[in-house]
C-alpha cells in the first residue's frame, strides 16, 4: 500500500474545516451542519479505535481516518439544497459525497489507487448490501468505515432520545410522523435478524427499531463491544412504547449480541 503522511492528511482536514465553514453562514440551518462536522470527526475517532484494537498499521489507520473523514461530505450540500437528511427525499448522500470529491479534485494529491479505494468506501458506506465483485482490502475498509459510523449515529441518536426535552429535531428524526404502534413489516425483518428495509420505515418508533437491528450489521468485535457497553440497546428500548412484540425483539438482540461475544447475558 502506497504510504500516506501526516501532511498530506493534515491538508485533507484542513480542506473539510474549511468546505464545511461556509455551509455555516446559512443561521437557520447551522446547528444541524454542526451536528454533521462533530459526527464526522467522531467517526474518525472511532475508526482510529477499532482499527488500532484490529492491529492495523500506522499507514492503515490514516488511511481510515480520510475514509471517515469523507464518508458523510455529501451530507453538507445536501441539507443547504433539501433541509433534509433523508436521502429517499433528496438524493443518496454518499453518491452526492462522491460527486463533490471528484468536483473538487479532494484526492489529487493521493496515489490513484488509494483515491480510488476512499472513493468507492464512501460510495459504500450507505448500501443496504455491500457488492460481492470488490476486493478483500475495499470490504474490509467499507465494514470499518459502516461500523464506526453506526456507533456514532447511535451515540447522536441515543443522546437525543434522552435529552430532547420535548424538542424535536425533525432532521434527525428523517422528517417521520411521530405516532404510536410500529410497522408489520419492521417486525418482520427484525424478527428475521435482518437490518430493516429503510421502506419499511413510516414512524418514528419504526426508525428507532430500524436502529436496533444495526446490532446484526456490526463486522468487528471492538465494534460490537462498544455498541454493548454503551448500552445503546437499553437506551431505545426505554423511549418505544409497552409491547410484547417489541419486548421479544430486543430479547433476541440481546441474544445476538450475547452470541457474538460470548456472554451468558445482554
Amino acid at each position: 500500500m502506497t504510504e500516506i503522511n501526516n501532511i498530506l492528511l493534515k491538508d485533507l482536514k484542513d480542506w473539510f474545516s474549511s468546505y464545511v465553514q461556509k455551509f455555516k453562514l446559512d443561521q437557520d440551518g447551522r446547528h444541524n451542519i454542526e451536528l454533521k462536522e462533530e459526527h464526522t470527526r467522531r467517526v474518525c475517532s472511532e475508526i482510529l479505535g477499532i482499527g488500532y484494537h484490529l492491529g492495523l498499521s500506522d499507514n492503515e489507520l490514516r488511511l481510515a481516518e480520510i475514509m471517515a473523514l469523507f464518508h458523510d461530505i455529501g451530507r453538507f450540500e445536501q441539507y443547504a439544497r433539501y433541509k433534509t437528511f433523508m436521502d429517499r427525499r433528496s438524493e443518496n448522500h454518499a453518491e452526492l459525497g462522491v460527486k463533490i470529491l471528484k468536483r473538487y479534485n479532494v484526492l489529487g494529491d493521493c496515489d490513484r489507487s488509494i483515491e480510488d479505494l476512499i472513493l468507492r468506501t464512501v460510495q459504500y458506506h450507505n448500501l443496504a448490501v455491500l457488492p460481492h465483485e470488490e476486493t478483500e482490502e475495499c470490504l474490509f475498509f467499507t465494514k470499518l468505515l459502516r461500523d464506526a459510523d453506526k456507533i456514532d449515529i447511535l451515540n447522536v441518536l441515543t443522546g437525543y432520545y434522552l435529552d430532547k426535552d420535548g424538542r424535536r429535531n425533525v432532521a434527525l428524526e428523517l422528517d417521520l410522523p411521530d405516532e404510536t404502534g410500529f410497522s408489520q413489516e419492521v417486525y418482520l425483518d427484525l424478527l428475521n435478524r435482518k437490518i430493516v428495509d429503510i421502506n419499511h420505515v413510516r414512524s418514528l418508533n419504526d426508525f428507532k427499531l430500524l436502529q436496533v437491528g444495526w446490532v446484526f450489521d456490526v463486522n468487528f468485535e471492538p465494534a460490537l463491544r462498544t455498541f454493548h457497553s454503551r448500552g445503546y440497546l437499553e437506551t431505545i428500548r426505554s423511549v418505544l412504547p409497552r409491547s410484547e412484540k417489541i419486548d421479544s425483539l430486543f430479547s433476541d438482540a440481546y441474544a445476538y449480541l450475547g452470541e457474538r461475544l460470548g456472554l451468558e447475558n445482554k
